[in-house]
């Protein structure tokens, strides 16, 4: 086979190469080089970055040596790939001269535009292929992106294995045994060459063995045609720490945990009716005193537990209504190691840590060798550098990571599993999805189609390997990677790698029970591969969400390459996105990483967390605040465009003329456009935010309210609620602003209320140095204010559950479309005779349909105030105080009162009174 096949190679090659001729020999002078050519059709190159009065020649150069020289000539770029590519509609089109019969085999091998002229020196332009790649594979019916079955499939009597590689020269399938020692078998692939698909069947392969590719492929990283071995992009299973494929079937029943086939999942009505509770696997357990075994801490079993305080805290929430737990990423992932006690464990002793970083500060020091990590650094003292400085050495080979660092997309993370080795992770897995559906909440994955961890060559690359310079985003002109998400960017905007997407998407709903997917940095991806995603995963899961970070940024950003999944282009579609808008008006703004910045008397950007009674008229703050507060009234009625408002001013503005940052503040056209939140993993959490910004003198029990008030908003707010695990638990990170990879130290979570984790020592210096003399400085001047106590953990998350049976309770604050909102939801104490601090939410369900067979109408008032505020309304006295407040833990929320008069409203509270 492989013989014929290179033969047919020789062949074609050499016909090329009768009709285009040779050229001369003379080699070109190779210092001037870029990858500004994009050949996009078989009969259409572009080139950037062009000389004057030049002349253009396609250069090839083949597996075997021989080489390939064609003149191109200038031609108009055709109105089509202008649009398909708006970024390279300025670029000078070249014509492919019809003399090329086999582009195919050219593609296979290392080509190059050279720009010549008299002029000016000579241009090297390597050529990017990933449009002609999806015009000849991908644009017809029946080819590359209609294909199915890809990786490894098990027939009765066989295994088929298929992958797409179109510049392969020779694919071959490497079986191993289950020690991984050794090559058992070599099967060699053969390609359909409309397809670009090689597959091979064999009876050599059986379930539950693994196996690699190799491929003879050229690669623009070296420049050199290689031998490369990877995984399956395809993969469905793994080895331990993933350098081994394994043939799977998910329908075998080894693969299915106790009570699979019969677990129970709850269906919604509508997405509004979600509420989305977002959850680090190895955070919910890490810290869990109650497990049955200690080896379930950090992993998939914890969440098959049944009395823990992690659990019994889920059923708590449960009970009061939320029904969606969000995991973070729980792929395969690349950063941690999976082996069994390989990786570092805060409860590991000092000496295993030593062994690892001899250099350790604390490895000369005898007495400390014996205790375990965790005892080391509550040994620190908590006002200096010294815990992060253990924790920034150790990082790169703990046991923990946020997972955003993608390795296999369909194939769960082994470091969760308490045995990661092929089908065990699977069934460890869907046990955890089995035991929350059956606790009754929905399950939503973390994913992160928008980058990979590595390419090129790298050991843990994979799609560069396969097809190399295809899956991923490159500079137009330079061909340098584009890296602005964080790692290597993918290019869902090309149809092989939308197509990995999708059907890994499939997958995760159909063979897992996935209910919903979190995308990450989803404007990074069109809007259309969203869209088609979405509708391929309502053929198996017709009531899936989709919702995730429509930021607008980038080299792809306001559209530059495809329409974009960011927040404008996806008003109206129904996939979330999330809305900075109602978080940095509660809170204060995001991006500011100068902790000097955020102090409250700098008086720059902090939202509703200043005390307004406390603002004089002339105060330069006061303009502001009342902006955050029309931004939060927008925010509570979904973040909709042509939702009215009248603002301090008294002018009547509608959403999307309400300004934010120089945006327009209302950007969706259904509340389903919507993810409302406050805090999330990003960031610092909404404790440690909060102390940046109040003031010294504040008590810890008005700090707790404040935290309680600032997640009222999301959670009675119009849209989707999406709610960060342990801030109802006044969760810290003390003050670290990026916990991605700083372990359980930092990102401690307890359910046993005993802590908060706040100031266990100065976050990383990598990350926030700059912020030690702030952070040092407040800790000092809130004199322990900023200290909680189990009793203040206990309450803040019982009336957080509070807000949540309220929400649930009522279709109100649920409402299910644009109109719906704008008939119902109206905002009293607005104009220029409002009362600073004191926002009052109308729901009234007299108007439009009547979708609430207990309440006329709801009024809430968020009073952000340090003091008692009378609001006067005609009709207050028909109006109580909600049963679930007036029945609740909050001594202080129950002193708000209606009498004829109007509303008497507690200090930093938030009041719900129903008629």
């Amino acid at each position: 086979m492989k013989n014929n096949h290179s033969a047919l190679v020789l062949l074609l090659t050499s016909v090329l190469l009768f009709i285009t001729g040779c050229g001369n020999n003379n080699q070109p002078d190779t210092s001037n080089v870029n990858s500004a050519a994009h050949w996009l059709t078989d009969t259409i190159i572009v080139v950037g970055d062009t000389k004057p009065n030049t002349q253009f020649e396609l250069h090839t150069t083949l597996v075997d040596g021989r080489k390939s020289q064609v003149k191109l000539t200038t031609t108009s770029m055709p109105t089509a790939l202008s649009v398909k590519y708006p970024h390279l509609s300025d670029f000078v089109a070249l014509q492919v001269p019809q003399t090329i019969i086999d582009v195919k085999t050219l593609l296979k091998g290392h080509n190059q535009v050279i720009q010549s002229s008299k002029e000016a020196a000579t241009q090297i332009s390597n050529v990017q292929i990933y449009g002609v790649l999806d015009a000849l594979y991908t644009a017809k019916e029946n080819d590359a992106n209609e294909e199915t079955d890809f990786g490894s499939v098990v027939n009765q009597d066989s295994v088929t294995f298929k992958v797409w590689a179109p510049t392969a020269t020779q694919v071959t399938v490497l079986l191993t045994d289950k020690t991984h020692q050794q090559t058992t078998s070599e099967l060699v692939m053969t390609e359909d060459r409309n397809t670009g698909v090689w597959s091979v069947s064999s009876t050599q392969a059986n379930a539950f063995d693994y196996y690699q590719y190799q491929l003879d492929v050229y690669h623009p990283n070296t420049q050199q045609f290689e031998t490369v071995t990877t995984t399956d992009p395809y993969s469905l299973s793994l080895s331990t720490n993933s350098k081994y494929s394994q043939i799977i079937d998910l329908n075998n029943p080894n693969t299915f945990p106790q009570g699979w086939l019969t677990q129970t999942i709850d269906t919604l009505e509508a997405p509004e009716d979600l509420i989305l509770y977002e959850t680090h696997i190895r955070d919910f357990s890490a810290s869990e005193k109650k497990l049955s075994s200690p080896e379930f801490k950090g992993k998939y079993k914890a969440f098959s537990e049944t009395n823990t305080d992690g659990i019994n805290h889920l059923k708590m929430l449960k009970q009061a209504g939320l029904n969606t737990i969000h995991l973070l990423p729980t792929y395969d992932i690349s950063t941690v190691d999976e082996q069994a006690g390989i990786a570092i464990d805060i409860d590991d002793p000092v000496s295993k840590v030593c062994s690892i970083y001899p250099d350790l500060t604390h490895c000369d020091d005898d007495k400390v060798l014996n205790k375990s990590l965790k005892q080391l650094l509550n040994s620190f003292d908590t006002r200096t550098g010294q815990a992060q400085e253990v924790m920034e050495t150790i990082r790169g080979k703990d046991n923990y990571n946020w997972g955003y660092d993608p390795y296999h997309y369909t194939v769960p993370e082994g470091s969760y599993a308490v045995n990661p080795e092929g089908e065990n992770r699977i069934v460890e897995f869907r046990e955890m999805v089995t035991s929350l559906h059956n606790l009754g909440f929905r399950v939503i994955m973390d994913v992160v189609y928008n980058h990979t961890f590595a390419s090129g060559l790298n050991e843990k690359s994979v799609l560069d390997k396969v097809v190399p310079g295809y899956y991923h985003r490159y500079d137009a002109i330079s061909g340098v990677m584009e890296i602005s998400t964080c790692c290597d960017n993918s290019a869902t905007e090309h149809a092989m790698m939308e197509k990995l997407m999708t059907d890994s998407l499939v997958v995760w709903a159909r063979d897992y029970k996935i209910d919903g997917f979190r995308f990450d940095l989803m404007g990074h991806q069109p809007k259309q591969a969203m869209l088609n995603a979405r509708q391929a995963v309502q053929q198996i899961d017709p009531d899936t969400y989709f919702y995730g970070e429509g930021w607008n940024f980038g080299e792809v950003a306001n559209n530059k390459q495809f329409v974009q999944a960011s927040q404008n282009e996806l008003a109206g579609s129904e996939i979330g996105t999330f809305t900075d808008r109602l978080r940095d008006a509660v809170r204060g703004g995001n991006f500011m990483t100068n902790a000097e910045g955020l102090r409250r008397d700098q008086g720059i950007g902090n939202g509703l967390l200043v005390i307004p009674n406390e603002l004089q008229p002339e105060d330069k703050q006061l303009a502001e605040y009342q902006i955050s507060m029309d931004q939060v009234r927008l925010g509570l009625a979904g973040n909709l465009q042509q939702f009215s408002i009248q603002t301090s001013n008294n002018d009547i503005k509608l959403g999307k003329q309400i300004n934010y940052g120089g945006s327009p503040a209302g950007y969706a056209l259904d509340p389903a456009d919507t993810i409302n939140y406050v805090s999330k993993h990003d960031n610092q959490s909404l404790w440690d935010n909060h102390q940046y910004r109040l003031p010294f003198d504040m008590s810890s029990d008005d700090r707790v309210r404040i935290q309680n008030m600032s997640l009222a908003y999301p959670l009675l707010a119009q849209g989707i609620p999406f709610l960060h695990m342990g801030s109802e638990l006044l969760r810290s990170k003390s003050f670290l602003r990026d916990s991605y990879d700083y372990g359980d130290w930092f990102n401690a979570v307890d359910f046993s209320k005993q802590s908060n984790n706040y100031d266990v020592g100065l976050p990383p210096a990598e990350k926030d140095i700059d912020n030690w003399p702030i952070i040092t400085t407040l800790l000092t001047n809130n004199e322990d204010r900023d200290d909680v106590s189990p009793t203040q953990i206990d309450f803040a998350s019982k009336v957080f559950a509070e807000f949540i049976n309220i929400r649930a309770h009522s279709v109100l604050f649920r409402l299910r479309t644009a109109e719906q909102i704008k008939q119902k939801v109206s905002f009293l104490n607005t104009g220029s005779a409002h009362q600073n601090g004191l926002i009052v939410m109308l729901i009234d369900d007299n108007q439009g349909q009547d979708l609430d067979p207990n309440y006329q109408s709801i009024i809430v008032i968020f009073n952000n105030n340090n003091s008692l505020q009378e609001f006067s309304y005609q009709d207050a006295a028909s109006y109580k105080l909600h049963v679930t407040q007036a029945n609740g833990v909050d001594a202080q929320v129950k002193t708000s009162a209606s009498d004829g008069n109007g509303f008497t409203i507690a200090p930093l509270s938030v009041a719900v009174f129903v008629k």
